[in-house]
């Protein structure tokens, strides 16, 4: 039983991380309220659907997800996002809204509204009268390998030592002769296709619809918001904590009742905490 119930709260926990860790890169790193993040999962999820339904590996589909919506990211960026930069933060809550609304009810006229899914593969194994998804484990391990792969990209590369250089201040990244626009685009597909490739591994374990989106933005926002200056880590820190509290009360009571205590606990953080879980304790933009 104990072992069931880490597994199940390391899943909460890891599904969380997944969804938030494309989001904290753009909202944390650009500045940028994204509300279409949510559709960028769920073009990921639809696009893992497309790729097992055509006698493709499942794998195939997870790969293929974040360069469908990376690319897709890189042109929102280019065509939409790249206009507002400067302007009222709400600029960018707007559009972003209008695009998700044109996403869901264009993949709507495409797919329809009836949830599609995929076979959850692997298997499981079976501890006394419980069972334990094998691939439960595999998402488990793939969200920490996400969150190293991202640290590793912008710690170690040239493009990391830009993004971070552009953050912390455009105008004289620019002037030093940074081409903060290339950045500026990169990163906002890179966030994108983190997005897309949480959709695909997400895509066996629940519906996949037009609308799937909406449930899953709202507290990949909280855990985002809550992760302070350490844009990634910071966020590990408050999806991790925030998982881990609906997961325990969903089990000990309802669902209803472990979303509000994840809301619950998002509140008294902030009020104990302001500057977010990373405020006090680090001031890396990472």
């Amino acid at each position: 039983m104990l072992g069931n119930l880490a597994v199940n709260i390391l899943y909460d926990m890891a599904g969380l991380i997944m969804v938030s860790l494309g989001l904290s890169i753009i909202f944390g790193m650009m500045g940028v309220i994204n509300m279409a993040h949510g559709e960028f999962i769920m073009l990921g999820a639809f696009t893992a659907v497309l790729a097992v339904q055509t006698g493709l590996p499942l794998w195939a589909g997870i790969l293929a997800a974040p360069a469908f919506t990376g690319a897709a990211g890189i042109v929102t960026e280019r065509l939409l996002i790249r206009r507002l930069y400067g302007r009222r933060i709400e600029s960018t809550l707007l559009v972003t809204f209008g695009l998700s609304l044109i996403l869901q009810q264009t993949m709507t006229l495409q797919a329809g509204s009836s949830p599609r899914g995929i076979a959850t593969p692997l298997g499981s194994v079976h501890a006394g009268r419980y069972a334990i998804g094998w691939y439960s484990i595999v998402l488990i391990i793939a969200a920490p390998g996400l969150v190293g792969l991202v640290l590793l990209v912008f710690r170690r590369t040239r493009y990391g030592l830009l993004a971070r250089a552009t953050m912390q201040n455009r105008d004289m990244a620019g002037d030093l002769g940074v081409d903060t626009a290339r950045v500026n685009a990169l990163t906002f597909g890179l966030g994108a296709a983190l997005a897309g490739v949480a959709g695909a591994f997400l895509a066996p374990v629940l519906a996949v619809v037009p609308t799937m989106g909406v449930p899953l933005i709202s507290s990949a926002f909280i855990s985002v918001v809550l992760a302070g200056p350490a844009v990634v880590t910071g966020m590990v820190a408050a999806a991790g904590l925030l998982g881990a509290v609906r997961q325990v009360v969903s089990l000990a009571s309802t669902p209803l009742l472990g979303t509000a205590a994840l809301l619950a606990t998002a509140t008294v953080i902030l009020r104990l905490l302001p500057d977010g879980i990373s405020g006090r304790f680090r001031k890396a933009t990472l």
